[in-house]
């Protein structure tokens, strides 16, 4: 029986010959894998697409551990904090990273387009958060630096593609997976002691091509199987649907808060905000304006969006988000 394989076969086979990583071959081949028609004329095609991605998933993954030193990233965190954004090869983390962030991260027709970390600046009203950008992951491949990574990170974003099949299936085994690196997912919310900062990681769940019929509609699906642990968000990438709202999310998962800072008779500067913990102090903001506040604050007065208006408050009052602080020394 003939093959009869469609011209954008061979449109797309052609791509091997200038492609150079592992990664970019795997992602090809399996690019090829998914058009070749599924009959008994192609069976042997089938097979040796399978054994040529099997091939190249081994020596990608497994290389690094064989070395004595594999690659290692580290990427000098930037802004009010530092997002690492992961997910399955062809979820759209690269298109959502530009449609964040307004940058050009490398954007392709198949998957692992993404070879190394890279990092691009989202803002938030008046501050910048710096999203990672990083190679796809799977059950049977994940980068040997990655989980160093995501550990240092300040929190996590989580991109699939609701749409693809068995994507709650896979959801579930790179959760384990990272498990067993130590790693553990957990949601937003989440109050995490400090000795397990490195360990527990919160997480926001991006379900992205919404603008595709079948993540519409298994969308409810991953809602179903994770309720109670994770909230899923529904965004698309292309049309720009629901990134107001996961932008403000993003800030939410760092867990800050923006201060600002007044001299006494002087304007206030919107624009250039401190970014402190939730649940910092009055003390907290002088040593972040300059550490020799610490010992020489007298007493500070505090102007909110609801409460004050200028009264004097001591150096223990917890501040919250858009608060102005004027420091006196």
């Amino acid at each position: 029986m003939p093959a009869n394989l469609p011209p954008q076969y061979f449109e797309t086979e052609r791509k091997l010959r200038t492609a150079k990583t592992p990664q970019e071959k795997m992602g090809i081949l399996e690019e090829l894998l998914a058009i070749v028609p599924k009959h008994k004329g192609t069976e042997k095609l089938q097979a040796l697409l399978k054994t040529k991605i099997a091939k190249l998933k081994s020596s990608a993954c497994l290389r690094p551990a064989i070395a004595r030193h594999g690659p290692s990233y580290l990427i000098e965190k930037s802004g009010a904090g530092q997002v690492i954004v992961i997910g399955p090869p062809n979820a759209g983390k690269s298109m959502l990273i530009k449609a964040l962030s307004g940058a050009n991260p490398e954007i392709g027709e198949y998957p692992y387009t993404t070879h190394i970390p890279s990092p691009y600046m989202m803002k938030y009203e008046n501050v910048q958060i710096q999203l990672i950008d990083t190679p796809p992951i799977t059950p049977d491949c994940i980068e040997t630096w990655l989980p160093e990574m995501i550990k240092l990170a300040d929190g996590v974003l989580f991109v699939l593609d609701p749409g693809s099949e068995g994507a709650e299936t896979l959801f579930e085994a790179l959760l384990l997976k990272l498990r067993e690196r130590k790693i553990e997912l957990v949601s937003e919310n989440s109050d995490i002691p400090a000795e397990k900062q490195l360990l527990l990681k919160r997480t926001l769940i991006v379900a992205n091509k919404m603008d595709e019929r079948p993540a519409a509609e298994n969308v409810n699906n991953l809602r179903i199987l994770f309720e109670g642990q994770f909230e899923i968000l529904p965004v698309s990438a292309w049309r720009g649907d629901g990134l107001k709202e996961l932008r403000m999310k993003i800030f939410s998962l760092l867990q800050i808060i923006r201060v600002y800072s007044k001299a006494p008779g002087k304007k206030i500067d919107f624009d250039e905000p401190f970014t402190l913990k939730r649940g910092s102090s009055v003390l907290d903001m002088a040593r972040a304006v300059h550490k020799d506040f610490v010992e020489k604050l007298k007493y500070a007065k505090i102007w909110s969006k609801n409460k004050y208006q200028g009264q004097m408050v001591n150096r223990d009052h917890i501040l919250e988000d858009e608060d102005v602080i004027e420091l006196h020394i």
